[in-house]
């Protein structure tokens, strides 16, 4: 009857991992997996659960920094972003690392240029700093 309980946490497991992709729980469900092979084999709860414990503890200090490593990671994005590579017009002069001001899909935003772009020039956004768009020159 141990194996109810062991088939009832991998699945529990299982859920959260899923719902939280941490990478957290997979290694309990993998350690629960092993526990729930064992309480066939083993009658004792304690060398069972010791098992899941210990086993859930290495795959996760071992494995899921390498994991981690080569996984893909999303980088938060916020509706600003979505401006980068837009055009966009001068609406106050950009001195060399001096603010002035773009105007961006209706909207005004700071800007920051490595030149001196005056009123009026269409620029492409490269880059979100902080409150500022960085800006160049379009060709």
């Amino acid at each position: 009857m141990d194996w109810i309980f062991w088939l009832v946490l991998v699945i529990v497991l299982t859920i959260i991992e899923l719902a939280t992709t941490n990478l957290l729980s997979v290694w309990f469900v993998i350690s629960g997996i092993v526990a729930l092979i064992l309480s066939f084999f083993i009658d004792n709860v304690a060398i069972v659960s010791t098992v899941f414990a210990v086993l859930g503890i290495i795959l996760l200090f071992t494995t899921r920094p390498l994991l981690k490593k080569y996984l893909p990671t999303q980088q938060a994005r916020t509706n600003a972003d979505r401006i980068i590579g837009m055009h966009g017009v001068v609406t106050e002069e950009i001195k060399k690392n001096v603010v002035g001001e773009v105007k961006v899909d209706g909207k005004r935003w700071s800007a920051i240029s490595n030149t001196k772009i005056p009123v009026g020039s269409d620029v492409i956004i490269d880059a979100i700093d902080g409150v500022k768009v960085v800006v160049r020159k379009e060709d």
